[in-house]
């Protein structure tokens, strides 16, 4: 009987092994699944939401293995000894180190005082073993008392006092430390205000979402006076970068899609002393009165997509002066990479291959300023546009007639020109031909 209850444990300590093996199998092949998307999605553009969404769900799915496969390791299940011997190599061998600037705290194990084989207390130190561990200390919350004396001048009788602290809000007894924190759980973490107020309750802090919300609308009102210099400085550039992108927003009984606008100011690529900064506008809608109030009195450049919204900054008559509206090619490439990583559109594949050729020119001539930058785009960036172009004529001339855009109005679509608007309205219709192309034409 006791063989059989061997041989029952030692069945059941390899078939968790085997489970143990398999998990870390499916945790390397998930692992690599995810750096190979992360490598695409470097190179193709770190705009595409599909793959975002893929990138999510890969590491979500590499979580979820990991854990499972700790959790099924044999060295941790319960009543394990542990080593007091060099376990030997690692699953994690290859982790990074812990930071060097981070403080660490020494704890000494008592030494013994004899020798645990003879008894003999003649020991001499030969070195030491260092393990580190990292920790965390959890937050404490504490009550600043500042006190302010009261003095009486026994010759006037005049009373004194210093004059009280200065407090981020007019009313509210949060401290800046505090209300940073809130803040930044809200608008970086993404953690609602209803979760911030439970995390406090199990701290033994109570605090309801209403006062919360105050201490929000207060810090916003606060920090406006910044965020009007933000803006003041991004608009003060002669060209800015302009995007939207979707934000859910919690209304009554269900969620809305609101827009968050964003305007960059970056001259660091032609060797500007201008140190890049970034304002943000917000919206309950996509229309195209919003970049029009945003950008009202000011005039430059503006890169950005081809949002037809954009259209009405470069009107003639717009004061002081219309805009100059600049094509993204990162936008222009985003279509035709969604259908090249499908994997069924080749002439896709080959366009983006051609508009990165661009990109390559672009991260040699990064820094240097605008009129050396001006003529190395002539030497070098208008022949890969011009041939990108006409590759494309081609390309298109050669498309089934039942593709979308056979019996657009215009019969050759793609004809070079200069507007940056009409190039991407063209790589645009070109992205709509290539879902029907199959092959790359022979050239």
């Amino acid at each position: 009987m006791e063989d059989v209850r061997g041989k029952i444990g030692d069945l059941q300590a390899a078939l968790a092994a085997s489970e143990a093996a398999r998990r870390a199998a499916e945790a390397m092949v998930t692992h690599l699944r995810l750096i190979i998307a992360k490598m695409r999605h470097d190179r193709y553009g770190a705009s595409s939401e599909r793959g975002k969404r893929l990138l999510n769900q890969l590491e979500l799915e590499l979580e979820d293995l990991e854990t499972g496969m700790a959790e099924d390791d044999p060295a941790n299940g319960p009543g394990t000894a542990i080593p007091v011997t060099d376990p030997g190599p690692q699953r994690h061998a290859g982790r990074r180190p812990l930071p060097s600037d981070l403080p660490r705290e020494r704890v000494v194990i008592p030494a013994p005082t004899q020798c645990p084989c003879c008894g003999s207390a003649r020991l001499t130190k030969l070195g030491e073993s260092i393990t580190e561990t990292l920790e965390v200390i959890p937050r404490q919350f504490r009550v600043i008392q500042t006190v302010r004396e009261k003095f009486s001048c026994r010759d006037c009788e005049t009373i004194t006092q210093p004059p009280a602290p200065f407090h981020p809000l007019v009313r509210g007894r949060a401290g800046p430390h505090l209300l940073a924190s809130v803040l930044v759980g809200k608008f970086a973490d993404h953690h609602p205000l209803n979760r911030q107020a439970a995390a406090f309750a199990r701290e033994g802090i109570a605090l309801d979402t209403s006062t919360l919300a105050d201490w929000v609308g207060a810090c916003t009102a606060t920090l406006a006076p910044l965020t009007a210099l933000i803006k003041e400085h991004v608009l003060a550039g002669g060209r800015v970068h302009a995007d939207d992108t979707t934000v859910p927003v919690l209304a009554s009984s269900r969620t809305v899609t609101g827009r968050l606008w964003t305007y960059v100011r970056d001259d660091r690529p032609f060797g500007g002393p201008a140190p890049p900064a970034a304002w943000f506008g917000y919206s309950r809608d996509r229309r195209g009165e919003h970049p029009a109030t945003h950008l009202d009195g000011w005039s430059g450049i503006v890169q950005a997509d081809a949002y037809a919204g954009y259209n009405a900054l470069a009107k003639p008559g717009r004061q002081p002066a219309p805009v100059t509206l600049a094509g993204c090619w990162a936008h222009a490439r985003r279509g035709l990479f969604r259908l090249a990583e499908l994997g069924r559109a080749p002439l896709a594949v080959e366009a983006v291959r051609r508009i990165d050729c661009l990109f390559e020119v672009e991260r040699t001539i990064n820094g240097v300023v605008p009129q050396q930058r001006a003529a190395l785009r002539q030497q070098f960036s208008a022949p890969i546009v011009e041939n990108l172009m006409q590759w494309m004529r081609d390309s298109c001339s050669r498309m089934s007639g039942k593709s979308p855009d056979a019996h657009n109005e215009n019969p050759r679509p793609y004809r070079w020109v200069k507007s940056a608007d009409q190039i991407l309205a063209s790589v645009k219709r070109f992205c709509h031909k290539t879902m029907n192309r199959t092959s790359v034409p022979d050239d």
